[in-house]
């Protein structure tokens, strides 16, 4: 048992929290967890289901940077920033010009590389520990495209893969049919992904994660914290009650929250901001949809879930305060339709997340420069439900004071 006079608090009930707690709490920590709103409420509760391990390739690239003007003027379009937001984003995406540049690229590629690797030997282990191996499903991913150009586009991004020596399969004709009944046929390829998995139902499986983390021994909160605090005895967080918790360490897993809780505490300017993701899930019985397809080319995803289809993706750059603009998802939705003509697109449950993004794709994972106590594991974008356990262990080994199990210089909180 690690004792310690005031254990951990986890600022952030989403998966990334989650994972960390139960990561701790197996390793005999005592864990609170504190979160608003409750277990995986908010952003983790909708996310498109992935564990997306071959997904290496970093949002900012030399190619989206030509693509990008086309899509900013489409505010339905794959990628979209509303005009009165763009003063405040500037700065981000200043640094992801920057994050956009080949050599920055490729270290980037290389991080989340390394991050993928340990993310799915850590994920798999802590799912069969925690007994919801029948929560994944091992079907793998198939991504579409409408023309021999766009397939060619992708080829880039196929080779760091094979270089990664991540398995897929390129395919057409009965094969692809195969893989997919159902298709309309103006797909002329497509790249199977064998080890992509999903799991059956996000909110359901950060649940069931949470009941392990809360068997080992770790507890939950519902508060809002308002701020950090450090005094000689230690960190502590504040409520919005006035009350504080005292710990030994604070690990801030608010997602795209993360920085309104820091800044207050530190000189460090960490750009963070959201990509906000629509869906829409529809009823049980709308496809026969097979595994997850993806539609690169108009940023979005349908997955096959346990409560029915979930059609989503997208990225909107609108920070935490706009509101939601769901002619997104019905967009999303009338293009799914002609995508698979037999999709019934009626009874669906529309949805907006926060997905907490840096310029570079990477999260942030290390201590706050003032206080070492204070560990920091925020900004995995819309790969949070897929790196967290690689959080968890990151983490896991910067509160034993060992070596982390990669090299985590990339992901350092004051890189920028």
């Amino acid at each position: 048992m690690n004792s310690s006079a005031n254990g951990i608090v986890i600022v952030g009930a989403g998966i990334v929290g989650i994972a960390t707690a139960a990561l701790l709490s197996e390793q005999g920590y005592a864990v609170t967890v504190i979160d608003r709103s409750g277990i995986a409420e908010e952003t983790s509760k909708g996310n498109a289901a992935a564990l997306a391990f071959s997904d290496i390739m970093p949002l900012a690239s030399p190619k989206i940077l030509l693509k990008a003007p086309k899509w900013l003027l489409d505010p339905l379009g794959p990628l979209s920033i509303r005009p009165s937001y763009l003063p405040r984003l500037a700065p981000w995406l200043w640094q992801f010009w920057k994050a956009s540049l080949p050599a920055r690229q490729q270290v980037s590629i290389a991080m989340q590389t390394a991050l993928m690797q340990l993310a799915e030997s850590e994920m798999m282990a802590l799912v069969d520990r925690a007994g919801m191996a029948g929560r994944i499903r091992h079907d793998g991913s198939l991504e579409l495209y409408e023309s021999e150009a766009e397939f060619k586009s992708h080829s880039d991004g196929w080779q760091q893969r094979e270089q990664a020596g991540i398995a897929f399969e390129h395919v057409r004709g009965a094969r692809l049919a195969e893989l997919q009944p159902g298709l309309s046929p103006r797909f002329v390829a497509g790249t199977f992904v064998p080890g992509w998995k999903t799991v059956s139902e996000p909110q359901r499986f950060a649940q069931a994660l949470w009941a392990h983390a809360e068997s080992c021994g770790a507890v939950f909160e519902k508060a809002e914290v308002s701020g950090l605090e450090h005094s000689e005895t230690g960190p502590s967080v504040r409520l919005a009650d006035g009350t504080t918790r005292a710990a030994d360490r604070i690990v801030v897993c608010a997602g795209s929250w993360s920085t309104r809780l820091i800044n207050k505490v530190t000189k460090l300017r960490i750009p963070l901001d959201t990509e906000r993701g629509y869906n829409t899930t529809l009823p049980p019985g709308a496809f026969d949809l097979k595994r997850q397809l993806i539609f690169s080319n108009h940023g979005f995803v349908m997955t096959p879930l346990e409560t029915g289809v979930r059609v989503g993706g997208a990225v909107e750059l609108g920070g935490l305060n706009l509101p939601p603009n769901y002619a997104r998802c019905k967009a999303m939705l009338d293009k799914a339709a002609g995508f698979l003509p037999g999709l019934k697109t009626t009874g669906g449950v529309e949805w907006m997340g926060f997905r907490p993004s840096l310029p570079d794709s990477l999260p942030v994972i290390g201590a706050l420069p003032e206080d070492p106590s204070v560990l920091l594991a925020f900004g995995n974008g819309h790969l949070g439900l897929t790196q967290s356990a690689a959080m968890g262990r990151l983490i896991a080994d910067l509160v034993d004071g060992k070596l982390p199990s990669i090299d985590i210089s990339a992901c350092r909180p004051d890189r920028f």
